[in-house]
């Protein structure tokens, strides 16, 4: 089989990840107070729900900032990865903040349209301001964060949270627009119920991506399958087995396999065939794997583990 493999991805930057972070979190954070002041001072749900939105942003974006920081240090002895895994950890935990939030405002405004509370909204105007400067204030956090919201999982959850938080404040400047036409305080409740509403699909999503990773289920896009028989193809490489692929973090997928080789081969075919494994691994899939593990073993060699290990593939039966 030809093997044409592609350049991989640059990798990306912490510092300039920080950076924007700690940015975004400055706007957030202004603006949260105001909204915090004007949800009680107006009564409206569709504010209170927005602010208390706007704290799950800022707590993940403080997290988001902080994993930022400790992802830049080096691997020890103890932490062999390094802080990689706290992304996830970060991504998950922000994740249930926002199912939680929005089951929250789902239940108030039932309460508030069927249940007999109170849904009276003191002063519309200043809801209506607050909106404006709220969804202003989220475009330019948008802006800031766009262009690396890619990067990892931990500026991802960062950009959805500022994303969740912008579509909230257009909910509440139209309840305040729809109130101010129709009189209709009701709509407030309405307005809150749609904000959670557009929170818990992208809250359940970020979650399953999360999971996955601390599940070490295979990165996704790249079919152990299709690895497996490409790495059969390689001269000299007899089976493949023990085969396992999992991600540490965003941007840092990893495989090990045991590979058997043909007897009595040299050193220098030993460490060509290893060259040519990493390479696979590195540039032919779409999921460019650097980081990968290989046990050569000679034909017919037993481990006194193998009782613990996979069993064997067909290839190394027939062998």
């Amino acid at each position: 089989m030809s093997h044409t493999h592609a350049t991989p991805a640059a990798a990306n930057d912490p510092r300039a990840h920080q950076r924007r972070l700690m940015a975004t979190l400055s706007v957030t954070g202004t603006v949260f107070l105001v909204e915090v002041a004007a949800s009680f001072l107006t009564g409206s749900l569709a504010l209170l729900v927005d602010a208390g939105h706007m704290l799950t942003d800022m707590s993940v974006l403080i997290a988001s900032t902080i994993t930022a920081i400790l992802m830049r240090r080096k691997p020890s002895n103890t932490r062999t990865w390094g802080w990689a895994r706290l992304e996830v950890l970060t991504a998950a935990v922000g994740a249930l903040v926002l199912m939680i939030v929005g089951i929250y405002a789902l239940v108030e405004a039932g309460m508030r349209l069927f249940g007999g509370s109170a849904n009276d909204v003191e002063d519309v105007n200043l809801l209506l301001f607050v909106g404006i400067l709220g969804l202003a204030a989220n475009v330019i956090s948008i802006f800031i964060l766009a262009s690396q919201r890619e990067d990892n999982m931990n500026m991802k959850a960062a950009f959805l949270e500022v994303m969740n938080d912008a579509l909230g404040s257009v909910a509440v400047v139209t309840s305040a627009l729809v109130m101010l036409s129709t009189g209709w305080s009701g709509f407030d409740a309405v307005a809150g119920a749609v904000i959670a509403l557009l929170m818990i699909p992208r809250a359940i999503k970020l979650l399953h991506n999360a999971v996955r990773v601390l599940l070490e289920e295979t990165p996704k896009g790249l079919d152990l399958d299709a690895v497996r028989a490409h790495l059969e193809s390689v001269p000299h490489v007899v089976a493949v087995h023990d085969l396992h692929a999992s991600t540490v973090s965003t941007g840092m997928p990893i495989l090990m396999a045991h590979i058997v080789v043909d007897k009595g081969l040299t050193m220098e075919q030993a460490s060509t065939i290893l060259e040519q494994l990493q390479d696979c691994l590195r540039e032919h899939f779409p999921v460019s794997v650097p980081h990968t593990t290989f046990q050569l073993e000679p034909e017919g060699y037993r481990s006194p583990s193998d009782a613990e290990m996979h069993q064997p593939t067909a290839a190394e039966h027939a062998h």
